[in-house]
């Protein structure tokens, strides 16, 4: 294997975590939907946990996605 396609598997791979992130925000949204219609009166001081919530698992997808480009066109 020579070091292209090796970048190339890594920056695949390192894709991987943006599918993860697009499932953690749905997983954040999904859950405190789930907790809204079970208790409407909590919903308005639980919408900044959900913002947390959204921010966290949108880094962690837009980190994998610099990891990705870095491998690509910096290595």
């Amino acid at each position: 294997m020579d070091a292209e396609a090796a970048k190339l598997i890594g920056a695949g791979l390192a894709a991987i975590g943006v599918g993860m992130a697009a499932l953690g925000v749905g997983n954040v949204f999904g859950s405190f939907l789930e907790s809204a219609l079970r208790n409407p009166a909590a919903a308005d001081g639980q919408q900044g946990r959900l913002f947390i919530g959204f921010a966290a698992a949108e880094l962690l997808g837009l980190l994998a996605f610099v990891v990705a480009m870095i491998l690509l066109f910096v290595a």
